[in-house]
């Protein structure tokens, strides 16, 4: 099994510190989330990106793509949202799209984890199947670029308390269904799961072997994994079972004690689990 984390884990820590540290742990790759770069991935230089590739691959670490697509950095005036009823703001948030696919791809990238659970949230004065429309429209619209980039889409269900769009695996096959493209597939989360799934992890990991191209290891104490009630071993197990080929990436929300700490305890951790 390959294993990355999610570099937002460091907080503060420069974009060297992050993959120096990631490659010293023995993770093999790391997760990119754009916000914390400063700026929009579109003012970013060629060289910028070059370097961005060159330090990851100094230490020994593989970009392995991209997630938290549509939070903008501090101080960044731009509204981005896929499912919104203004068009204006669906054609903007598009383009912005385009340019992270193609921006995930310079990096080496080749999956996109979308969460992004506010800039998918809709109202109920709205109806459903409209939004859910314009998100289909949405991701079409991006579809024949991720292909020539080699870039999968990974749609990743949220709980309740995150968004009300998309909630679980079932949902997001349905998406998935109406999008129609192999470049369109299931993330998973071990949080989310506990947290907006009917059965157990490990029976919807199997559920969805067919799509399920991505998977964020973590706690439902917003920790990483192996420091809280959920056990990873079925979860282990079904990834096994399934022949899962992709990452076992850690995403936390919990930054403490220290991006260094969270590392190397839930590399462990995991490394026990898949032995």
């Amino acid at each position: 099994m390959k294993f990355a984390i999610c570099n937002e884990t460091f907080q503060d820590q420069s974009w060297q510190e992050v993959c120096a540290c990631a490659g010293r742990c023995g993770y093999d790759g790391v997760e990119l989330a754009p916000f914390t770069l400063g700026k929009l991935v579109d003012d970013l230089t060629a060289a910028e990106r070059s370097d961005i590739r060159k330090i990851a691959e100094d230490a020994g670490v593989e970009i392995i793509g991209l997630h938290w697509l549509l939070v903008v950095p501090k101080g960044v005036d731009k509204t981005l949202h896929i499912n919104c009823p203004d068009a204006s703001i669906r054609k903007q948030t598009q383009d912005y799209y385009k340019e992270l696919i193609r921006f995930c791809a310079e990096l080496g990238g080749s999956v996109m984890v979308h969460g992004s659970p506010k800039q998918r949230d809709w109202t109920p004065v709205d109806f459903y199947y409209d939004v859910f429309q314009r998100a289909v429209e949405f991701f079409q619209g991006c579809m024949d670029l991720a292909q020539e980039c080699g870039v999968t889409i990974c749609f990743e269900p949220l709980t309740h308390a995150e968004t009300n769009f998309i909630n679980c695996a079932r949902d997001g096959m349905e998406l998935i269904k109406a999008v129609d493209h192999p470049h369109f597939q299931l993330h998973l989360d071990a949080k989310a799961m506990c947290g907006g799934e009917y059965d157990p992890p490990a029976r919807v990991i199997h559920q969805y072997k067919d799509v399920l191209k991505h998977f964020h290891a973590n706690d439902r104490n917003l920790r990483g994994p192996g420091t809280g009630d959920v056990d990873f071993h079925p979860i282990a197990q079904a990834l096994k079972e399934i022949q899962y080929g992709g990452y076992v990436s850690v995403e936390v929300f919990d930054y403490k004690p220290d991006g260094e700490t969270i590392a190397r305890e839930s590399i462990d951790y995991l490394k026990s689990v898949f032995s």
